[in-house]
């Protein structure tokens, strides 16, 4: 690929946002440098597990979304 890196959604953690509009997702690197490493990433839009992404940046992470104390 020319512009960022394959990824699959192997897992949907959780629904955050005002209005639950964004996902964040476990997703496995298809290709590059970081090929087999599953990540947290943030994203918006509907999404499944199977679904394939493409990431512009694999080197960051999101953070774990924590509930209310």
């Amino acid at each position: 690929m020319d512009r960022g890196t394959p990824a699959e959604i192997v897992e949907i953690v959780k629904r955050t946002g005002v209005h639950g509009e964004v996902v964040q997702v476990l997703c496995k690197i298809l290709e590059g440098p970081e090929k087999g490493r599953v990540k947290r990433r943030n994203i918006t839009g509907n999404a499944q597990k199977g679904d394939m992404l493409v990431l512009l940046n694999t080197e960051r992470e999101a953070k774990e979304i924590r509930g209310k104390k």
